[in-house]
């Protein structure tokens, strides 16, 4: 696997559809590395969840949307709460991706847990956000939260994504 160049991922913006839509700003959130992803929305995380083999047990638990201030801020204790994102990605059959939390949110006692984004996947990603800063921490709307990392696969997959977060938040 090679990781995508700043002039690859430029040029695979204006494919259709682009490999990530809905950017805020393409100057900014483009990187010499990847693609920054902005915060949308933030929910709580209530209750159990469970995960087994076959996903015939999974349950994702269910959470409330929490509100931003008039000046578009919201604070958050510590603890854990799903983020979505602005941006829509689009994978091809020939890319994966991981992310990577800004460093702004580890200086600050925040962290960000992800996943791999598997070729073929299409959607509004969600992640997790930790604050494990007990003081809290604040977030702004459309805040940059993470660098999103393309990587060329050796050979394009027979069939890309096709799993239950395919489309998602969309």
């Amino acid at each position: 696997m090679t990781l995508l160049s700043e002039n690859e991922l430029k040029m695979m913006m204006n494919q259709n559809p682009p490999i990530v839509d809905n950017l805020i700003d393409q100057y900014t959130q483009i990187q010499p590395n990847g693609i920054e992803m902005t915060l949308k929305e933030i929910r709580t995380i209530d209750g159990p969840g469970s995960v087994d083999f076959d996903n015939s047990e999974r349950i994702i638990p269910d959470g409330v949307n929490l509100e931003f201030n008039d000046n578009e801020w919201i604070e958050l204790p510590s603890g854990i709460y799903k983020v979505i994102f602005n941006e829509i990605v689009n994978i091809p059959k020939n890319l994966a991706a991981i992310a990577k939390p800004r460093s702004s949110l580890i200086r600050c006692g925040t962290s960000l847990e992800t996943a791999v984004w598997d070729a073929g996947y299409r959607g509004r990603s969600e992640s997790m956000l930790v604050v494990h800063n007990p003081a809290g921490f604040r977030l702004k709307k459309n805040s940059r939260l993470m660098q999103l990392l393309f990587y060329k696969l050796d050979n394009e997959v027979i069939e890309g994504y096709n799993g239950q977060y395919q489309n998602e938040n969309l």
